[in-house]
């Protein structure tokens, strides 16, 4: 009886197919090969037209199988029989010659294996699984039975119409499908490869054999057997079966050459496997000594370095424990064994043994910092990093704000870990070509003794497929590594897990927000989810450390990466002078964004239709009102927006160095902001054709642009989506103009990253910012907006499950606020005409009240609302149509608030003088600011400067206002406003207050050339940091940058004697009123 009758029924069509691959294993396995991959290739198209997505099957069995995977229809060892069946088919279509019976018995397994799935996900509920039953060879004399010798690779006519036949009448039964079976699908799936009874020979031969194979190791557990007289050879890579130990066989051992790297203990397929390492160590050290193979050394008495248990199954980070392959080096023994996504190659473990782990952390701490990256909180995070290592951290994320160096930071990292041999190879993985080009820029641009990064390593930049030998640094991006591991079809360029051994995550926090638009780069991914999905997949790939960067850490970032190891905030950069802060904002208000648009009910109105592009007529029954926060979204007002950017003309002028940023809603909108932009200023008579243009994901050639942008003087005035929000470096941005109204604070952080940088240049001491939507004030008071919902992929249905399943009152307590945020995400997308059929569903007065009353309901009540949440779960939602607005806008009012409350000038400079004269006494730092300022040190500055932005009292905001309130500009520094405040003493311009205290010292003596000089300095130090210290040698060998000239024994060497009464007079001159 064949393996395969139990598809006789419903599918004879593969009944057949199976048949026909038993009846030639043994006569011509060639022939079974191809019947086997033609059963799997029916299957797939089985799978699209039972899951109805007929329309998107793709072409290629890889392509179909990929697209299969990725909506959850196969999954785990499923999706890996299908790609084994697939590759062997392949092969023995290609020759004639190729496979034997055994290749062909292990195929006809996989194709039984699959059938018993496919009945179990799609067949009749009271399936039960059959054990595969090895066909026998047919008795020779019985041979002119058998109507033919060789079964036809076609299939015939009849076959195909019969095939067709089974496929429409499954089709029909499920035509009506609701939701919820496509979900018990998924189930029983799971269910399926949960339960599957596999030993450990089967484990084995369908399992792990392929997956060694794939890595580049000879295997087979049946004929590469040390039973069977196979011995280590030189010049090949083997994998071989059962080899002995002075305690048992080994399951397999790993040899290079002669020599004798790696053991493996495998179990039985869905075993627990990490606590089997304790057997693989066994045989480790059990190891005998022979003449036939090499061991390298003993490490604790471990013989084989390299040591692995396995149970087959693919790695899945919820099941670790019972998946993966576990790992673990016996030359670092404090360190733990991990579970990894599949097997070192045999290329990865010789590199491997070249590196010594505890002997590279020691020259760690002999090396110095390179002094491109040598400020102090890049040399402090590149100390966390380091101990990260010695801590055996495999993730580690670093938040550094925008602008801070970066990638500075990370190219002095990578430069100490290779150079010291702690890493081999390290992959720098960006989210967009351009920043991987920024990056390679970088590097050809960095000097090390006189010698570019690119000079002294190999490195590879976007576009170069392949690390050669010696490449020590690959920059890609992370749509085109997914492509590379996960969307190939071709092993032989697969890279292995251990190609890179230290991974460097550029702006780490993408994926973050639900209203970022999609680049073309990211189109190749089905939403945000699907993109966070594969960027972890890459990185989870490899056996590799991870290092995050990002300047604002999202959930899903600590979530794969942890929390931060190293901070370095924006607030930090500013005190410290690395970056620059904004001034008060300018706040456009016009007569539309204050009334919002109001359309009266039963009128006719114009719709933008986005799929037709074009402009449809609509009949409103209701009125229709919108805010500003939906203006350039959902209503599009062509004369709001002439408003603002003529309006924006009086203080942009294109010409100046300064370049500036439009953030547009959508690539409509840019278009829109361009046209009307140029006319205004052409109303002015200015020409700007060249000085203004859009750069998002839809152009052509964004990089080309870019460069443009950075690199010269046109355009000057660029308007954007997403495309320039986070990574591009362009430190001449000194205006900020929101035309778009986001809700991610993250994002919001990061298009203020966008003008931060430093560009003494161009005379830029802070930036502007231009708000026509009041985004800097709906978001400024927003801190860490963490979602409540864990996994957004999860259903509805599925965490009220958990929910009612929960173990303990906190689970169930815990799920239940996430079935909360789920239904709220949910309603925020139904209409109010929608809202209204759903409370007439479900009898009850309000949808929010219901899901309020939800908070205290119990298991017993939650479980009674089951019907009800499935209502709102299966609601269909659609997208609201974009209005067109005509009518006509002025501009009412600029305004610039300051302070947390956004309050006038004279008012926030109240609230200053307040605050100080309350706080004299409880802030050592203020208190020495007022009554001896002669005493100041950095460190106190620095202090009083982070209090001061916590209640957001800064420099330029101070500045600002006493402008606007006095009608006189003086450039006073925070000292000078804070005793003007507290003593009432006359408000100074900071460069005069300095040069009047060095006039003082200038007379003190007939200075010498070279005494002058280092007063000079001193003169440029104090009108960066106007504080000194109490004493000259406190200042000199405190100070880093007089540090690095010397410190106070140079000083005193090129000043003389003198040099303690220089510092003693200008502490007592520089605030002297």
């Amino acid at each position: 009886m064949s393996n395969f009758e139990i598809l006789a029924k419903d599918w004879s069509f593969f009944a057949t197919l199976g048949k026909q691959a038993e009846d030639n294993i043994y006569r011509d396995p060639n022939v079974t090969l191809i019947k086997v991959r033609q059963f799997a290739e029916k299957m797939t198209e089985a799978l699209f037209e039972l899951e109805t997505m007929t329309s998107l099957k793709i072409g290629t069995q890889f392509d179909n199988l990929r697209h299969l995977e990725r909506v959850g229809v196969l999954e785990g060892e499923i999706i890996s029989v299908f790609h084994s069946i697939r590759k062997s088919g392949n092969e023995a279509a290609h020759g004639d010659n190729y496979g034997d019976t055994k290749k062909a018995m292990i195929t006809v397994r996989y194709a039984h294996y699959l059938a018993n799935w496919f009945l179990e996900v799609y067949g009749p509920l009271e399936f039960e699984p059959t054990e595969f039953i090895e066909p026998k060879d047919i008795d020779k004399s019985n041979a002119d039975k058998i109507a033919h010798l060789k079964v036809q690779l076609e299939l015939a006519e009849s076959e195909k119409e019969e095939f067709q036949a089974q496929l429409e009448r499954a089709a029909t039964d499920m035509e009506d499908d609701p939701k919820e079976l496509r979900q018990k699908r998924r189930e029983r799936s799971k269910a399926y490869l949960r339960n599957v009874e596999l030993n450990e020979k089967q484990t084995r031969v369908m399992f792990i054999d392929p997956q060694l194979r794939n890595a580049g190791w000879e295997v087979n557990t049946e004929t590469l057997d040390w039973r069977k007289g196979t011995r280590p050879e030189k010049n090949k890579n083997m994998a071989i079966s059962e080899m002995p130990t002075k305690n048992g066989r080994a399951d397999y051992g790993l040899f290079i050459g002669l020599d004798l790297v790696g053991v493996v203990e495998a179990k039985k397929y869905g075993k627990s496997v990490s606590g089997d390492m304790v057997q693989a160590k066994d045989y480790s050290r059990q190891v005998s000594d022979s003449s036939e193979f090499n061991i390298l050394s003993e490490i604790d008495e471990y013989k084989a370095p390299f040591i692995y248990a396995s149970n087959g199954r693919p790695y899945l980070k919820q099941l670790q424990e019972r998946s993966g392959v576990w790992y673990w080096d016996a030359r670092t023994p404090n360190k733990p064994a991990v579970a990894l996504e599949g097997w070192h190659s045999p290329e990865d473990l010789k590199q491997k043994l070249i590196v010594d782990q505890t002997q590279a952390e020691e020259e760690l701490k002999e090396e110095p910092y390179q002094n491109f990256a040598d400020r102090y909180y890049q040399i402090d995070a590149i100390k966390a990093v380091e101990q990260g290592l010695i801590d055996n951290k495999r993730k580690m994320l670093l938040a550094l704000a925008t602008g801070t160096g970066k990638t500075r930071l990370a190219l002095s990292l990578i430069y100490r870990l290779i150079k010291t041999k702690r890493v081999r190879r390290v992959l720098f993985l960006v989210d967009r070509r351009s920043l991987g080009t920024q990056t390679a820029d970088a590097l050809k641009d960095i000097k090390i003794d006189n010698l570019s990064y690119s000079d002294i390593y190999d490195v590879k930049e976007i576009g170069d497929n392949f690390p050669e030998q010696d490449t020590k640094i690959q920059i890609t991006t992370v749509q085109g590594m997914v492509r590379r591991l996960f969307f190939k079809d071709d092993s032989e360029d697969k890279l292995s897990i251990g190609t890179y051994d230290f991974i460097i995550v550029d702006e780490a926090h993408r994926g973050y927000t639900e209203d970022k638009e999609m680049s073309d780069e990211e189109l190749n991914f089905q939403n945000e989810k699907d993109y966070v999905s594969q960027y972890r997949r890459v990185i989870d790939y490899f056996d590799a450390t991870v290092l995050g960067m990002t300047a604002t850490p999202a959930l899903h970032t600590t979530q794969i990466f942890g929390a931060p190891i190293y901070t370095y905030s924006y607030t930090d950069a500013v005190v410290d002078g690395y970056l620059i802060d904004h001034e008060p904002p300018y706040k456009f208000e016009t007569e539309l964004s204050k009334n919002g648009i109001k359309f009266e009910a039963e009128t006719e109105v114009d719709v933008w239709n986005d799929e037709t592009k074009t402009i449809d007529k609509a009949y409103l029954s209701d009125e229709l009102s919108f805010d500003v926060d939906k203006f350039n979204k959902q209503v599009i007002t062509e004369n709001f927006n002439r408003v603002i950017l003529e309006a924006l003309t009086n203080y942009i002028d294109p010409s100046e160095p300064g370049k500036t940023l439009i953030f547009a809603a959508n690539d409509e909108h840019a278009d829109m902001i361009v046209r009307l932009l140029k006319k205004a200023y052409q109303d002015e008579d200015i020409d700007v054709d060249d000085a203004i243009m859009k750069i998002t994901g839809y152009l052509r050639n964004p990089d080309t642009a870019i460069k443009r942008f950075k690199n010269e003087k046109n355009p000057s005035i660029v308007v954007t989506v997403d495309l320039l929000t986070t990574g591009i470096d362009v430190p001449e941005i000194e205006n900020l103009v929101f035309l778009r109204r986001v809700r991610s604070r993250i994002l919001y952080d990061q298009m203020l990253g966008r003008a931060t940088r430093l560009c003494p240049e161009i005379g830029k001491e802070a930036f502007r910012i231009f708000d026509a939507v009041q985004l800097y004030d709906y978001l400024q008071d927003i801190t860490d907006m963490k979602p409540v919902v864990s996994d957004p992929k999860q259903s509805i249905q599925e965490i009220l499950d958990k929910t009612i399943e929960a173990d303990d009152p906190e689970e169930f307590g815990y799920f239940k606020a996430e079935l909360i945020a789920k239904l709220q995400r949910k309603k925020q997308r139904i209409s109010e005409k929608g809202a209204k059929e759903i409370n007439e569903l479900n009898n009850i007065e309000s949808l929010d009240a219901w899901l309020q009353s939800i908070k205290t309901m119990t298991r017993e009540e939650l479980e009674a609302q089951t019907e009800k949440i499935q209502r709102v779960a299966d609601y269909r939602t659609f997208r609201e149509p974009v209005v067109i607005a005509t009518q006509q806008d002025e501009l009412t009012a600029v305004n610039r608030g300051y302070g947390e409350e956004n309050v006038k000038p004279g008012d926030y400079l109240n609230e200053f003088n307040q605050f100080i004269r309350d706080n004299i006494n409880l802030i050592p730092a203020l208190e020495l600011v007022v009554r001896s300022p002669k005493d100041l040190t950095y460190q106190d500055l620095r202090d009083v400067q982070l209090r001061l932005r916590e209640k957001r009292f800064d420099e330029k905001a101070l500045q600002e206002a006493w402008r606007q309130e006095k009608r006189e500009f003086i450039a006073a520094d925070i000292i000078s406003f804070i005793r003007q405040a507290a003593l009432g003493t006359e408000l100074i311009d900071h460069d005069t207050r300095i040069k009047n205290a060095m006039q003082k010292v200038y007379g003190m003596d007939s200075w010498t050339r070279k005494q002058l000089k280092w007063l000079e300095r001193i003169e440029k130090q104090l009108l960066e940091v106007p504080v000194l210290a109490p004493t000259a040698k406190e200042y000199f060998d405190e100070t880093d940058i007089w540090r690095d000239y010397g410190g106070y024994k140079l000083a005193l060497r090129n000043i003389g004697e003198q040099v303690d009464n220089v510092i003693q007079l200008l502490n007592e001159q520089l605030y002297v009123s």
